[in-house]
């Protein structure tokens, strides 16, 4: 089979393919012919080496993939051969109390890989409306995003969400919020991805370039500010999600993709702001959200497909940040429709 590492941390040029032996499953694992794999910012951080100093040379990249279980262990009973499935990005939180200590791509290697062997448990069930393709944004983008709006943020009818740019999660959370029945205010750089989130379910919009104060105008738009933003960009923006917000709302910390120099915590008493970190999510918030995907008949954004011999251009692509959405790699030749 094929595989790529990253032998060094000079970005998307240190990915290297290589062919190695299909690993076998243990007795409570499952072996998956991976048909398709999707990228977060989260990858390219770590390709430079800039999201944790226990990175190693050799890693497999990515925490995001789908495809096919093709053999199992001789203890498991949860699984087939072809069922779809995709991986966990945290493989032990499977419910209740977070655990974070070990994460696909990073801490731990990832699934830039024509198969790959997972627990039993380490595996969910794909929405069957989904293609594999699709299924592969789930893991991260789409689960941290659920968990912010849904297992966090409470959503319900009514509610004013605001969400950052037009990466992955911010994307995601605004299909889950307009779907939930919440009032979605999106910001972008871009004229042409604001018409694009409008079309995704955004009721507002603001560029933020033409309105560097886009805090108070979102707070504006809803009469006191907003109930939740899903804030992603750290210490860059931060600033602006707090004028955001209304008294008593909350921010869900997710990303650092904006710089930026510390912020102070005046406002936060101030405004009696709820403010918490979210890290992906369990296997049960998985299944739970895969059930309103199916009910509510939710497709990710897809921006572009790359072929797995193209993995680096898919990369570089991401790094463009010309995206909406979701930049995804497909088998060769691409997995069929589910």
């Amino acid at each position: 089979m094929r595989r790529y590492r990253l032998t060094g941390f000079d970005g998307p040029a240190s990915l290297r393919e290589e062919t190695c032996e299909v690993p076998r499953p243990g007795p409570r694992e499952v072996l998956v012919r991976m048909r398709a794999w999707s990228l977060n910012h989260r990858d390219l951080l770590i390709a430079y080496g800039r999201y944790s100093r226990d990175l190693v040379p050799g890693l497999v990249p990515l925490s995001d993939g789908a495809g096919e279980v093709v053999e199992t262990g001789s203890e498991v009973t949860a699984w087939r051969p072809g069922d779809a499935v995709a991986g966990l990005f945290l493989p032990d939180w499977r419910s209740g109390r977070p655990r974070v200590d070990r994460a696909l791509g990073g801490s731990v290697d990832g699934v830039l890989a024509e198969y790959v062997v997972f627990d039993e448990e380490a595996v969910v069930a794909v929405p069957a409306h989904l293609d594999f393709a699709e299924a592969a944004t789930l893991p991260c983008a789409a689960l941290t995003a659920w968990q912010a709006v849904v297992e966090v943020g409470g959503l319900h009818p009514g509610q004013t969400v605001l969400t950052l740019g037009s990466g992955g999660v911010s994307v995601f959370a605004l299909q889950f919020a307009a779907a939930g029945g919440a009032r979605v205010i999106s910001t972008s750089g871009s004229p042409a991805k604001l018409e694009r989130l409008r079309e995704l379910g955004a009721a507002e919009v603001i560029d933020r370039v033409r309105e560097p104060e886009w805090g108070l105008r979102a707070a504006g738009l809803c009469d006191g500010g907003v109930d939740h933003v899903v804030e992603v960009g750290g210490a860059g923006t931060m600033r602006q999600s707090i004028t955001a917000a209304r008294v008593g709302g909350r921010i869900s910390v997710i990303g650092v993709l904006g710089g930026g120099s510390g912020i102070s915590p005046v406002p936060l008493l101030r405004k009696v702001l709820r403010v918490q970190g979210v890290q992906v999510g369990s296997a049960e918030m998985f299944r739970s959200m895969n059930r309103a995907l199916e009910q509510q008949r939710i497709r990710p954004v897809i921006d572009r497909g790359f072929p797995f011999s193209e993995a680096g251009a898919a990369f570089r692509y991401l790094e463009a940040a010309g995206h909406i959405g979701k930049v995804v790699i497909t088998a060769d030749p691409p997995g069929r429709p589910r």
